[in-house]
């Protein structure tokens, strides 16, 4: 439903500025279904880490994945609480005082327990899920991972439930003394351009530019 509500814990309750925080979930799905990258979490024996990772929304979760060798999914595969975030940055704000001085965006997040998917079958229906939201109708066109791929990486989903939204829009906030100052203000809009595709040079040379990137877009493109 358009105003279903995420679970406003602690931990994901926006208090400084609290008239910029959203707790709908459509909000925070449009959100994540503009994003490609994710910044993921964690703290092991009191050192905090930070990964940034590809990931997917594939309904009311977010699919991430990687080597079962690192850190990072060990770590998640063991039930180590987990926080990611997700921001798109949409201008910057230059105010006449340095102070003032901002960015315009829209950012998620989410907060709780990783699980590994670990039947073979469903965990290619995430990683599909997964490739779509990077490039949406690319799955029909590339060879799906097998067996023996899926054993060399885990995929984990996380549920989009606990969780909230902040979001900056407008011009700079300006100290009513600088108003007067002979200083350039207002806002410098940010935006994502896309290239043209570039083959790699290799395999069959004659394959065709596919219809996922005819053209490719971004949701909010």
């Amino acid at each position: 439903m358009a105003d279903e509500q995420l679970t406003k814990s602690d931990a994901v309750t926006v208090r400084r500025k609290p008239e910029r925080a959203d707790y709908r979930r459509e909000t925070a799905n449009a959100i994540l279904d503009e994003a490609l990258v994710a910044h993921v979490g964690i703290s092991v024996d009191g050192q905090p880490f930070v990964i940034p990772m590809a990931f997917g929304r594939d309904g009311d979760r977010i699919i991430l994945h990687g080597s079962v060798a690192t850190r990072l999914l060990r770590e998640l595969d063991a039930g180590v609480r987990v926080c990611v975030t997700v921001t798109l940055v949409d201008a910057l704000v230059l105010a006449r005082s340095q102070f003032h001085t901002s960015m315009n965006y829209r950012s998620v997040v989410i907060v709780g327990t990783a699980r590994r998917i670990r039947d073979l079958d469903t965990a290619r229906r995430a990683m599909a899920a997964l490739v779509e939201h990077v490039v949406p109708g690319r799955t029909a066109e590339a060879r799906p991972p097998t067996d023996a791929e899926l054993r060399q990486i885990a995929v984990v989903e996380l549920p989009i439930d606990t969780a909230s939204v902040k979001m900056r829009t407008g011009g700079p906030i300006e100290e009513p003394e600088d108003m007067e100052l002979p200083i350039w203000a207002g806002v410098v809009p940010l935006r994502t351009t896309l290239g043209t595709p570039e083959p790699d040079g290799q395999g069959v040379a004659d394959a065709a530019l596919p219809p996922s990137l005819l053209p490719y877009r971004r949701p909010g493109s």
